[in-house]
């Protein structure tokens, strides 16, 4: 493998694993907010008590994001050099302003939060979770700025081959941005709300016995996470649609790519459902086309024609040559990566729209018909994992759909790469890493996992309450 290729896969190895978490401890922060405000609102104890439990499983993703978020940042250094001296003066901006601004507030207020209960009122305790949610909601506006640059260049100039920032406003009002971060959040509280209304499928399937209590505290969870996994997976979808027809002029390679489009359509375009693009002929194998339906879902009407990827393609030889810094150009991007991520991505997002609207059905409170029955159970259960696949997907729809650029139109991938970095040292990282986070997932799991089965909230409530009666350094200790 070349030098290039290592260190692009290193880098996207990097950034999945990382972006399993984040929307992760994003989403469930927010889902644990909620249940602590509703209890500051109605005086309801059980929502405290299932704030203070899910707040553990919160609390593990967010010490694995940070971890993985500064070894993902460390790249830029090792791996990305020419990268980070072309895009330092902008990328490093947002990037300190959400290390010194949002994660400061994070992790502040995550402190105050887990150790102040029971030890400041409830309106000021309350008021520490909500700024954790907005610091992890800020963390991915600054991070996703510098991605949306990345994307669609804004606000800068080039001096002495380096790109120059000349308007920071430009950076936060990039309409990118307003896309993008619109589809990530949402999808992180999507993601959030899943796994709650997930696990406590889980519990139902796992836990034969249950105490009253704790059937009920599991009952309330899972149909507040449906609530909120109906609300969000309609957003989702809904900022998903947006973003994609605001690329049909950004950035018309990536989305021709989504749909596997070599040629140029006609006055109407038919949608691909499922095919197998051959990228040596152009054509796109075994596939199952819908009349009308691509001008549909681009234009809101049946008419309407859209571009191909060798029409994009001849465009951007003509604008940006066929050889850039000595490199031969090829303007074409991962196409089956993409049609098949987006429709993964896509039906991922449907598939959870329905099982909410279900599962919202059936437990209501005059027919819990869900619990009766396991199958139905394991659906719910299962949809645990749908958000991080779906995610994935769209993380690969918007870093692979750029290429070949690292900045769109500025900078390329070969030209990134650090000079002086060898393809052993890459291949031995790219090792270490995988082992390093193939450990942490393990942990990671094997810790929920066993939290979850050693305790239920009643029990542990029950065991918190006795920790503090045998604090030796408590009142009356002595």
């Amino acid at each position: 493998m070349s030098i290039v290729s290592l260190a692009r896969f290193q880098f996207a190895m990097t950034t999945i694993f990382h972006f399993f978490f984040v929307p992760f401890s994003i989403g469930t922060a927010f889902v644990v907010a909620v249940m602590e405000s509703i209890y500051v609102h109605t005086g309801n104890s059980e929502y405290k008590k299932m704030a203070k439990f899910w707040s553990n499983v919160f609390l593990l993703s967010f010490a694995v994001g940070v971890v993985t978020g500064l070894i993902q940042e460390f790249q830029f250094g090792m791996n990305w050099s020419d990268y980070s001296r072309f895009m330092g003066d902008i990328f490093g901006a947002p990037l300190a302003f959400e290390a010194l601004l949002s994660f400061f507030m994070e992790s502040t207020f995550i402190g105050l939060w887990m150790f102040t209960w029971n030890k400041v009122g409830k309106k000021l305790h309350v008021f520490f979770i909500w700024m954790v949610v907005i610091g992890t909601m800020t963390s991915a506006l600054w991070i996703l700025a510098a991605n949306s640059f990345m994307q669609h260049p804004v606000g800068f100039t080039i001096r002495n081959g380096r790109a120059e920032m000349v308007d920071f406003a430009a950076l936060l009002t990039n309409k990118q941005l307003m896309f993008e971060y619109s589809h990530v959040v949402i999808g992180a509280l999507l993601t959030g709300a899943t796994i709650i209304a997930g696990l406590s499928a889980f519990q139902f399937l796992k836990k034969r016995s249950m105490s009253e209590a704790d059937s009920k505290i599991y009952k309330k969870s899972m149909r507040l996470g449906l609530i909120m996994m109906l609300i969000f997976s309609i957003g989702s979808v809904t900022a998903g649609d947006l973003q994609m027809k605001y690329l049909i002029n950004e950035q018309p390679m990536k989305f021709a790519a989504t749909e596997a489009l070599y040629k140029t359509t006609g006055k109407s375009a038919p949608w691909t459902v499922v095919g197998i693009a051959d990228t040596k002929t152009h054509e796109v194998k075994g596939k199952i086309e819908v009349p009308y339906m691509l001008s549909l879902l681009s234009y809101g009407k049946t008419t309407g024609s859209v571009k191909g990827m060798e029409e994009v393609n001849a465009e951007l030889e003509k604008k940006y040559g066929t050889t850039i810094d000595g490199h031969k150009m090829n303007y074409y991007v991962p196409v089956n990566t993409l049609f098949w991520s987006f429709r993964f991505m896509a039906g991922f997002g449907a598939l959870m729209i329905l099982v909410a609207i279900v599962g919202l059905i059936t437990t209501r409170k005059k027919k819990e018909t869900l619990y009766k029955h396991r199958w139905m159970l394991w659906v719910v259960a299962l949809m645990t994992f749908t958000p991080f696949i779906a995610n994935t997907c769209g993380w690969l729809i918007t870093e692979l759909g750029r290429a070949p650029w690292t900045v769109y139109g500025l900078f390329t991938i070969e030209q990134s790469v650090s000079p002086n970095v060898s393809a052993a040292s890459l291949l031995t990282s790219n090792i270490v890493y995988f082992c390093l986070f193939t450990g942490l997932a393990i942990v990671m799991i094997g810790l929920v996992v066993r939290f979850l089965k050693s305790n239920d909230p009643e029990a542990y409530m029950a065991k918190e309450a006795e920790s503090k009666a045998t604090d030796p350094f408590a009142k009356g200790a002595f």
